[in-house]
């Protein structure tokens, strides 16, 4: 239970500074949509949903079916962001930041299914 809620607490601020910085549309994000061919609407609704999907990680600590289908939505998200970088041209290191935060929600998926 520890490892859980530790985990789920280090995704969700590890997403919510992530998010708040799209929403924010701050310099380095909008280099970083500009460099993938996003639009900064569109970069945006995706910090929304990273802002949001931080919360859905804290309260699926309580509701479990919540924090499942969070950390299951996180996978697929960061495993679109690999993809997103390797079609851009990006190398693989440039991945590692997607490849590593969706192995860390897939551990949670784990920890919260095991619960």
């Amino acid at each position: 239970m520890i490892a859980t809620v530790l985990l789920a607490a280090v995704l969700a601020a590890l997403f919510l500074l992530a998010g708040a910085a799209k929403v924010a549309a701050v310099p380095a994000m909008r280099q970083a949509a500009a460099h993938v061919g996003a639009t900064l609407t569109q970069y945006r609704l995706l910090g929304a949903l990273e802002v949001a999907a931080a919360a859905g990680l804290l309260v699926g600590l309580r509701w479990h079916m919540l924090g499942a289908t969070v950390s299951t939505g996180l996978i697929l998200l960061m495993a679109g962001a690999v993809i997103v970088h390797l079609r851009s041209g990006d190398r693989a290191v440039r991945c590692l930041p997607a490849a590593v935060t969706g192995a860390l929600a897939a551990a949670e998926l784990i920890l919260l299914t095991v619960a």
